[in-house]
């Protein structure tokens, strides 16, 4: 957290001297930088009890290098259940969930750090990678029958499983990630970047990437029709996340099945009895 801190201290100092090239360059670090929480006594627990493998994620965007990324699997069961954590988080965010699924003995459960998150390597990181790292994980492991995500985890769920082609048997999307454009734009007004100062940032996204990030938006990359079995949890209380843009989805997804969390708050809903509990649930109903 010390280095996000000192990152938006220099965003603003930039914005204050009017340095426009040497802001466009560190918004690069504000948008791109995950911060990382160290783990707590029963994550290094549970992740003490997990059969530890690696997979390997090629970085072009950042560092020119191939990445490690470190993956977990506990239980070796028929059903295998890949889990995607969020920005600036890690798979040892998802204990309670884990130890839930543990439970049932049909299950193996596979989760990971992405790229520059927790115990994997990377300084960086963005949708891309977070999408490769899931596609390299089924590559290792095999489809997944049930695919979890949380927040950004989720929007990379849905890019790798499209384009690897699987429909999984059931797939649950936690407070996920709608709109990547407008998150930018949120995260660099929330830090005082002028409007032509966001402009010239996302004209280079685009010089880079061949495309605005408006491209990567769940309406565009969501191609499921409706006979995939999606359940969807939510809080629209959450100031993240704003409930406005899930709603546009949602319409345009009738399909889809829901519970709002009221109050759950976007970081903690993942810790949520009632969620864990429901989400369990809804994994041994799939089987």
């Amino acid at each position: 957290m010390k280095k996000l801190k000192r990152i938006v201290q220099d965003v603003k100092t930039l914005v204050t001297e009017n340095m426009p090239n040497e802001l466009n360059t560190l918004l690069w670090q504000l948008i791109c930088y995950p911060p990382k929480i160290p783990l707590r006594l029963q994550q290094e627990q549970l992740l003490a009890k997990a059969e530890n493998f690696s997979v390997i994620v090629d970085d072009p965007y950042f560092t020119n290098q191939r990445l490690q990324v470190n993956c977990f699997k506990w239980g070796n069961g028929s059903t295998r259940v890949l889990i995607s954590h969020g920005w600036g988080s890690k798979a040892m965010d998802f204990d309670g969930l884990i130890n839930a699924l543990k439970e049932n003995p049909n299950l193996q459960i596979i989760a990971f750090d992405a790229p520059a998150n927790g115990s994997s390597e990377g300084d960086l990181s963005n949708l891309l990678l977070f999408a490769n790292a899931v596609k390299a994980v089924i590559a290792a492991k095999g489809e997944p029958d049930i695919a979890i995500g949380h927040s950004f985890g989720t929007m990379a769920n849905v890019s790798a499983l499209t384009d690897l082609c699987i429909t999984p048997k059931l797939l649950i999307s936690i407070a996920p990630f709608i709109l990547l454009q407008e998150n930018f734009i949120r995260s660099m007004t929330a830090v005082g970047v002028p409007a032509d100062a966001q402009q010239a940032f996302l004209d280079d996204f685009k010089s880079r990437y061949g495309i605005y990030p408006s491209e990567y938006a769940m309406q565009k990359l969501y191609k499921f029709d409706d006979t995939l079995n999606h359940w969807l949890a939510y809080d629209e209380l959450d100031t993240m996340l704003p409930d406005a843009y899930l709603q546009v989805f949602l319409q345009a997804h009738p399909s889809i099945k829901t519970k709002n969390y009221s109050g759950a708050g976007h970081e903690r809903i993942i810790k949520s009895a009632e969620l864990i509990a429901d989400v369990a649930d809804k994994v041994n109903e799939a089987l």
